[in-house]
């Protein structure tokens, strides 16, 4: 799990960061708002922690930012700014969380854990084989059978196809492809995404040009509809 902390004090972003890294979360720091937009937009993470009090752009900005793009990411105040009005605020800007400086350690860890584990779902266990329409795949040996006969999928179309049977009727978005299918380090162009896509109704879409399984969702990402459903 990534997590994104952005806070300007160096002492106390070393403890958290620190801290984080010793319970396995992988943590990307910033101490600058416009930074961590920066970030936030160019990378996956499946928690924010924001302090208020930023350079540029702050903490309630941010949250506001993101929220219009992303309503799922856990996001969790970790601030000096103690008023109700202040948490009333972070609450309203798309919070899931406020935690107020001075802060215990073991509570911060802990409304970390308790919010990654309630964003987190899990998909549906797709079996081994699956079919759909007159379709089949079998996703241990990578064949398929589709309109033009039967074929062998790659690794990675078989892992983009597996993602979107797992969340079937479900929008899924392009971060959560590319956490899955490339991991963090190589992010493909969106082409490449949208090439992959394209296949998928090459191989199995009665008509690609209408498609009835593999849709797209302008500016967030696809989904693959189970006409069994």
């Amino acid at each position: 799990m990534r997590i994104l902390l952005v806070e300007d004090e160096e002492n106390i972003r070393d403890v958290v960061k620190l801290n984080l890294e010793l319970e396995n979360y992988e943590v990307v720091c910033s101490g600058n708002g416009r930074e961590a937009l920066k970030y936030f937009n160019e990378q996956h993470f499946d928690l924010l922690i924001l302090d208020v009090m930023l350079p540029e752009i702050d903490g309630f900005q941010i949250c506001e930012q993101v929220r219009l793009t992303n309503l799922e990411v856990p996001i969790l105040f970790l601030t000096a700014k103690d008023t109700a009005m202040d948490r009333i605020q972070g609450l309203k800007k798309g919070a899931d969380d406020y935690l107020t400086k001075p802060f215990n350690l073991e509570e911060l860890l802990l409304r970390v854990q308790n919010l990654i584990k309630r964003s987190s779902k899990s998909p549906e266990n797709t079996p081994e084989i699956y079919t759909f329409g007159n379709n089949k795949i079998n996703f241990a040996t990578y064949e398929a059978t589709g309109n033009q006969g039967d074929f062998t999928l790659t690794k990675k179309e078989a892992m983009l196809l597996k993602l979107l049977i797992d969340r079937k009727n479900e929008v899924v978005s392009r971060q959560q492809i590319l956490q899955y299918v490339w991991g963090y380090d190589v992010y493909p162009s969106t082409r490449t995404i949208d090439n992959f896509i394209l296949s998928f109704r090459k191989y199995f879409e009665k008509d690609p040009k209408i498609p009835a399984f593999f849709l797209s969702v302008r500016g967030v990402g696809y989904k693959f509809l189970d006409k069994k459903e």
